[in-house]
């Protein structure tokens, strides 16, 4: 790719560490050291083997970058700055950490253009890398190397590949052989603390090759030799690791190789001295314009035009562009309503895991862009349909994927997924280890990125597994994350809504929790409507005013409906209310939660789990029947009559409540 040379790169290097110290120290607040001291690194990536087109931040067959450790977020707001991305300006960078500001501490998506995945949390952009990698293989196995080629560039940090979930990504990507992923790790021997000796003696690199990685070792600082290494991992079969050993703070008179430089301004003298120790007489925030010429020679808008060039001969772009969209296209969306129609009319009673594995293969063969996969529970969250493809390092063309025990890597490669464009992804364990994935799963938040997480086993119905696998709080918690739309279905059809929701929306992840018991079939209606679309509907009614509100969710409507025909069979009049998302109901304008909640009826709640979150529903003078503590290993029915979840218990609260 481009020819500048070895001198000119490194003055290019000094640049990015230049606006890292000087953005770091008018914020008064960053890590400067990470970016000085991988600034050789990315310059040489960026300049030379990096396929990106500042003015087409979005472009489909561009590489990405995934700046894993998201603490030194200069180093890449000086990149996109530098290279002529429009929206980073220089006054951005002097706004570094400030509100509204396009340079906030850790990279944002959505936020920044050029920025492809948010990351800070260590662990989760390597793991994030992944997801991208892979989609890059699936997609260039359905549209070929015209349309799809590209690769997938990281930069982390010894914290990173500390992390565990490190370990279970790299330990799939090598498993799946992905040779497009290469990872540029900071070798720097410094964590906050100090020396990584302090608590690390891992040798890393037999780690990463005991995965199935192809590694290298270089002086992170000599130009020509990570320019070799990274032309070398280029025609890898397997994905890379090079070991980059730096120095943190680079250029810094007393602070480089030094924690001092980790996570706080060099201060004013280190600065002067690092200027000095640079050859950089220039002043804050001053680029010399040939500087500036240089790295906006870099970049890949000939490929780039190449490529449309490619993609408009091709006789799959209009499909290619379609699955790019991530949007339901009319087949998909008339498959959904065929399924919820069916489901109306069969009336089956199923366990809503068996209904989610019912609606997955009836919707599949219309939705290519739909994969994912279990952490080696596919037999028990039924998420492998029949004659599905599975992925393989042999076959990246089918959509089925065994993630492997992973949790943590599963979750963190569905983001990947979704994040690269093209697919919509769904991953499935045990609702109890949601707490395996909640990292994943606050960024899929966070990002709006339309993952679906399908969880089983959701209460202690799951039965003589016992409190290890009851998720008693774990609902609540997940209600608890911003932007996440948590759906507990009552049968076959609120489940068949709940996949149809979750498919449909495009700006944040949803959650299917699932039961692993039989539930009786509640619905009265034809499946018209998606009653489900707005978290909470009157599923049985009174023929006038209700005395009292019985909200449940999931395996607990079926106990309500019984408690509202017992209450009624002595002259009480119970409204039954069927809440599948919580999340969606409390979305919901004050009018329809009115008419729904009438002000002033009172409300009991009904679910296997803990109260908390449920006073936004029924109030916080409102009954409960539930979980107060963990659950115990016995059938099923034998642990709802032991923690007093049932018809019968709500009609006795109902009764002393309407008695005072």
């Amino acid at each position: 790719m481009n020819a500048i040379p070895g001198t000119r790169l490194a003055q290019m290097a000094n640049a990015i560490r230049a606006l890292s110290m000087d953005a770091v120290q008018a914020a008064n607040s960053g890590h400067p050291g990470m970016p000085m001291g991988m600034a050789d690194v990315a310059t040489v990536l960026w300049a030379k083997h990096m396929k990106f087109d500042p003015a087409a931040p979005g472009w489909a067959d561009r590489d990405r970058f995934i700046l894993s450790a998201g603490h030194g977020s200069m180093l890449l707001y000086s990149l996109l700055h530098l290279t002529g991305f429009e929206e980073m300006t220089l006054d951005q960078i002097k706004q570094f950490r400030q509100l509204d500001s396009l340079t906030p501490g850790h990279p944002e998506y959505g936020h920044t253009a050029g920025v492809e995945a948010t990351t800070g949390p260590l662990g989760q952009g390597i793991s994030m890398s992944v997801g991208f990698a892979l989609a890059e293989r699936m997609l260039n196995a359905r549209y070929g190397d015209a349309v799809v080629d590209h690769r997938t560039w990281v930069i982390a940090s010894d914290g990173d590949l500390q992390e565990g979930i490190s370990h279970e990504a790299i330990s799939l990507a090598g498993h799946l052989k992905l040779n497009r992923l290469c990872v540029l790790w900071d070798d720097n021997e410094i964590s906050i603390d100090g020396p990584t000796s302090l608590s690390e003696s891992t040798d890393t690199l037999k780690r990463f090759e005991a995965a199935g990685w192809a590694t290298s070792r270089v002086d992170g600082h000599d130009i020509d030799a990570v320019d070799a290494a990274i032309a070398a991992a280029k025609t890898s079969e397997r994905p890379v690791l090079i070991a980059c050993r730096t120095t943190i703070g680079y250029g810094a008179p007393t602070k480089a190789g030094t924690a001092g430089s980790h996570g706080a301004p060099l201060g004013a003298e280190e600065i002067a001295g690092a200027r000095k120790a640079l050859g950089w007489p220039y002043g804050p925030f001053e680029i010399p314009d040939e500087i500036y010429a240089d790295w906006h020679s870099t970049g890949s808008a000939d490929a780039h035009s190449a490529w449309c060039d490619r993609l408009s001969a091709s006789d799959l772009a209009g499909e290619f562009v379609s699955q790019l969209s991530g949007d339901a296209g009319e087949a998909e969306r008339a498959a959904l309503i065929a399924w919820r129609l069916k489901v109306a009319e069969d009336r089956p009673d199923l366990a809503s895991r068996a209904a989610s594995g019912k609606a997955l293969a009836a919707i599949l063969g219309e939705w290519p862009s739909l994969v994912g996969g279990s952490a080696d529970l596919t037999g028990s969250n039924l998420t492998k349909t029949p004659d599905v493809g599975v992925v393989s390092a042999d076959s990246y063309a089918g959509q089925y994927i065994h993630f492997g025990i992973r949790e943590h890597g599963m979750a963190a490669c569905a983001n990947g997924l979704a994040l690269h464009g093209g697919f919509r992804a769904h991953v499935a364990t045990f609702l109890v280890f949601a707490d395996y994935c909640r990292p994943a799963m606050r960024l899929s938040s966070l990002m709006q990125q339309p993952v679906i997480y399908v969880l089983t086993h959701d209460s202690i119905g799951l039965g003589e597994d016992g409190p290890t696998h009851q998720p008693v709080e774990t609902l609540a918690s997940l209600r608890a994350i911003p932007n996440m739309h948590v759906y507990r279905p009552a049968d076959a059809l609120e489940t068949a809504e709940a996949w149809e929701l979750a498919l449909l929306r495009l700006d944040g992840p949803s959650v299917l929790a699932l039961s692993r018991q039989t539930l009786p079939f509640l619905r009265d209606d034809d499946g018209q409507e998606n009653r489900s679309s707005r978290g909470a509907y009157i599923l049985r009614d009174t023929s006038g005013a209700p005395d009292i509100i019985i909200v449940a969710t999931g395996s607990e409507v079926g106990l309500a409906v019984d408690a509202a025909a017992q209450l009624a069979a002595s002259g009480t009049a119970a409204r039954v209310v069927s809440a599948p998302c919580i999340d969606l109901f409390l979305e919901q304008g004050r009018r329809y939660r009115d008419e729904i909640l009438p002000p002033g009826v009172p409300c009991i709640g009904v679910e296997a789990a803990l109260r908390y979150g449920w006073d936004a529903v029924i109030g916080s003078d409102g009954d409960f029947v539930g979980m107060t503590g963990f659950g115990a290993s016995a059938p099923a029915g034998q642990l709802y009559e032991l923690f007093g979840i049932t018809a019968d218990a709500i009609v006795a609260l109902a009764r002393k409540r309407l008695s005072h």
